[in-house]
């Protein structure tokens, strides 16, 4: 398994914590797109977070991860589904010069409005059911501190993470202390001791290491006077949910003067994905349908015919 998320427990304290790893994966969002170095290294992170999260979560649905800037970067996003399944994009501002060793803040926080929103999206939904958003200042100068501010602002949850991303592999660790019941003294003591021990020891991992050592290796360097309950690992991989009728229905949304006046400009509508990059195109004849029923993507042709 060259992509893994590795849960675990701590049998003598309650906390919880996972590792991820992924090659695979982030090579195919890095392949479809061409980022600089600081912001590709940015978006592995975040893609190794918003599994680390949704590993987490007991929710059939998408969470999608965002971080929304003020700088040369506009936009990132993860969405990963209950089933890991994951995508990632980042939206650059028109001629902005990124150079090496730019920080988060000087891409995505340059004035201090930058936000994280993290949004839960089911994918049965209730009559009338909106997705659950979270939204919270850009705090922190690492996307692990930017984590870890908004999962104890949001969630109420004692968090700590680690990440790191190049080239070639993004990896993180994740560690969270549980709820508890109501407790005698020594016992709250006794737990916040293991607590402190613990992220004690997370807090010793360097990015070289992390970037260096695959997960197995991280968990026996970190944890080995540790009594931990290891769980079957699960892979994460790259999927895009983007297709044709999605498509429609976005340029549906738009409404028909607009397309209109598109067509007449361009001739046709050439809509690329900003995830994966598949070329997706509306001529006059296809557009027409979209407004012609109430179910205008009943009409389109099948996904294969116009794709290239």
């Amino acid at each position: 398994m060259k992509d893994k998320l590795q849960k675990f427990l701590f049998e003598d304290a309650s906390i919880r914590g996972e590792l991820v790893e992924m090659s695979l994966a982030w090579k195919q969002v890095q392949e479809r797109h061409d980022y600089p170095e600081p912001v590709s290294n940015l978006l592995g992170e975040m893609m190794a977070a918003a599994a680390l999260l949704s590993a987490n979560i007991k929710f059939d649905g998408s969470m999608i991860m965002q971080i929304h800037g003020d700088g040369p970067v506009r936009l990132l996003v993860v969405e990963c589904d209950s089933d890991l399944r994951m995508r990632a994009t980042a939206n650059i501002a028109p001629d902005a010069k990124i150079e090496p060793g730019y920080t988060l803040r000087e891409m995505v926080h340059a004035h201090g409005r930058g936000r994280f929103v993290i949004t839960l999206d089911p994918q049965e939904k209730f009559p009338g059911q909106m997705p659950y958003q979270g939204i919270v200042p850009l705090e922190g100068d690492t996307i692990a501190a930017v984590i870890e501010n908004y999962m104890q602002q949001s969630e109420q949850l004692e968090t700590r993470i680690w990440l790191a991303a190049n080239a070639e592999v993004t990896r993180g660790l994740l560690l969270q202390r549980l709820p508890q019941p109501a407790s005698d003294a020594s016992v709250r003591e006794q737990e916040q001791e293991a607590w402190q021990r613990v992220s004690m020891l997370g807090a010793t991992l360097k990015r070289h290491e992390m970037l260096e050592s695959d997960i197995d290796t991280l968990m026996r360097r970190l944890f080995w006077e540790e009594t931990l309950r290891v769980f079957d690992p699960v892979e994460p991989v790259f999927h895009c949910t983007c297709t044709r009728r999605k498509v429609g229905g976005m340029l549906r949304m738009l409404g028909q003067q607009e397309i209109d006046d598109a067509l007449h400009d361009q001739g046709k509508l050439a809509i690329c994905c900003d995830f994966c990059g598949k070329k997706y195109d509306f001529d006059p004849v296809d557009c027409a349908q979209l407004f012609a029923t109430e179910n205008p993507e009943d009409l389109l042709p099948p996904a294969g015919n116009k794709i290239h």
